[in-house]
């Protein structure tokens, strides 16, 4: 379990996460959404112990970053090492023996090339199959499934699921709702910086129903005149 209580993070003068308090639970999978800014980001980076700040973070898995997975909207790769060398590499800093790695290329990716050549989702599918060998208790995933492709789209969706069943506890963001509608136990709304609506399964119909409407009714509103 992991417990956020009055979560707050500023840059400056301005401050971008105020007061968060949340719970996250073993084997649930939850959603964080919200508009560009809304500090989604952020948040994740305080929990991954990459961000100082106020609040407090309990978990049962402690520290909890060496327990947990993240993956950045855009992965950070070196230049000169092969997909395969920075699978072994993640798996080295938890001290996890990956086995043959080959046969668990799961998304059938070139190990044996530079992961700078990478296109943006073969990299994207690169760090979470790293991530998936290093045997995380807790995954966070930062919009996992932009610019991948609809077959691994599936799968991920799949994978999701499966660290589902196996007991882990996972957080994801998505502009695409019905991958978090597939996927998510909770989602929670972010809005400058605060937790303005919670949503379970039951709810997520309506939550989608109102997020389009939001966005919708006032941007589109200069096509009729």
């Amino acid at each position: 379990m992991i417990e956020i209580n009055k979560l707050s993070k500023s840059f400056g003068n301005h401050e971008v996460l105020h007061s968060i308090s949340l719970q996250f639970e073993k084997g649930m999978v939850y959603g964080i959404v919200g508009d560009n800014g809304a500090g989604k980001t952020t948040l994740f980076r305080c929990i991954a112990g990459l961000e100082e700040y106020s609040g407090t973070i309990d978990s049962e898995w402690q520290p909890i970053k060496n327990h947990l997975g993240w993956l950045p909207t855009e992965p950070f790769f070196f230049s000169k090492i092969t997909g395969k060398e920075y699978i072994q590499l993640l798996c080295n800093a938890r001290r996890v023996n990956p086995g043959k790695i080959d046969e668990h290329n799961i998304f059938d990716l070139p190990l044996n090339q530079y992961a700078s050549t990478y296109s943006t989702g073969m990299k994207k599918k690169l760090a979470i199959t790293g991530l998936l060998l290093q045997k995380n208790e807790v995954l966070i995933l930062d919009e996992p499934f932009n610019g991948v492709d609809i077959h691994s789209n599936i799968l991920l969706t799949e994978i999701i699921l499966k660290l589902k069943s196996l007991g882990k506890t996972i957080l994801l963001s998505s502009h695409i709702f019905s991958t978090l509608s597939d996927t998510c136990d909770q989602i929670f709304l972010l809005s400058q910086g605060v937790i303005t609506r919670q949503a379970d399964k039951t709810d997520f119909s309506l939550l989608e129903k109102d997020l389009k409407k939001k966005s919708l009714e006032i941007r589109l509103d200069f096509m009729e005149q």
